[in-house]
């Protein structure tokens, strides 16, 4: 089935005011969870909504998000266990304004669950003219290269730099599925792809809920593992315990730069695009109608979604969100 962007963002809004967010931070997830959608990003968009409310049930009331340090180009957050969709813009906003002053930003943020699309705070600073990178540690559900056990989070990693259009935005998980995939094909009856986890005994499975009590796999072998270990120990550095073992203070970390005042020459954008260009112009394999730019596929969807006001949902998933809205 098909919602509009309204319909669907007034549901997402309908649900989360039930289950205690007020107006303005539901609409920020709707918002959010609406663009994931667009972009054609099932797992992160509504059915996201049911991982949301099962959280929020165990969860007391949160308290008020703080800055709590300031101090040149450096900031830090206290999201109160906040919802990290509300806490990571606040973050993003804090070093946007903090680079607009100084040139560069680093701004973390604990204390805070569930971020979304890590794409979506980087390209909000790339088209205020800044370089921007995010990642975030998460509950230890990803063993490292050669293990069976959870360890690590999914632990994205975003950046996206500035051009004359469109912001060149490369977001990349570093396990093998995410989180939200599984407990998105245990909710449709699917099976999961082949080798991206093992159940509580170590052994392959496609079973999501067998990969839920066991563990992921780590994308990209040994090089997404180490990538994943540098990404949860930047969320130390934010704050977050070294492993996190229940969904509860992630570590956020961003950083942005401003190109226009380290570029020699400046330019910065121009060179971007002429980047994105070259990447597009390439002679592709024989397989290949062309050489596709990172982010360029969702950045299309989004347009053409956006033109059809269309959101798909799963007949099933929309009928449990129904629920939840009352």
């Amino acid at each position: 089935m098909h919602l509009s962007i309204d319909e669907a963002t007034q549901l997402a809004v309908r649900v989360l005011v039930r289950h205690g967010f007020t107006a303005a931070h539901a609409r920020i997830v709707a918002d959010h969870l609406v663009e994931a959608a667009l972009c054609g990003h099932e797992f992160s968009s509504l059915p996201r909504l049911l991982a949301i409310v099962n959280e929020l049930r165990a969860k007391s009331v949160p308290a008020p998000i703080r800055i709590t340090r300031e101090d040149g180009c450096f900031a830090h957050v206290d999201g109160g266990d906040h919802v990290a969709y509300v806490v990571s813009l606040v973050a993003v906003d804090k070093a946007i304004e903090i680079c607009a002053r100084t040139g560069i930003a680093v701004v973390t943020a604990n204390n805070t669950w569930f971020s979304g699309r890590c794409a979506y705070y980087v390209e909000r600073a790339a088209r205020r003219g800044y370089v921007a990178m995010h990642t975030t540690n998460t509950t230890a559900r990803v063993a490292p290269y050669g293990g069976t056990e959870g360890l690590m989070g999914t632990n994205p990693f975003a950046i996206a730099f500035p051009s004359l259009d469109d912001p060149l935005v490369i977001d990349i998980g570093t396990s093998a599925i995410t989180w939200g995939d599984v407990v998105l094909m245990q909710a449709k009856g699917e099976p999961l792809p082949e080798g991206v986890a093992v159940d509580k005994h170590g052994s392959l499975t496609r079973d999501p809920a067998a990969a839920l009590e066991g563990a992921f796999l780590p994308w990209g072998g040994q090089r997404g593992s180490a990538l994943s270990i540098a990404v949860q120990l930047l969320g130390v550095l934010a704050g977050s315990a070294p492993v996190i073992d229940q969904t509860g203070n992630f570590g956020l970390f961003f950083v942005l730069i401003d190109p226009e005042r380290v570029a020699p020459g400046g330019g910065f954008k121009t060179e971007v695009s002429a980047m994105r260009e070259a990447i597009r112009a390439n002679r592709p394999l024989a397989n290949v109608g062309q050489v596709r730019v990172p982010g360029d596929g969702s950045q299309q969807r989004r347009e053409r979604a956006r033109a059809a006001d269309a959101i798909p949902l799963d007949d099933k998933i929309y009928a449990r969100i129904l629920e939840l809205a009352g």
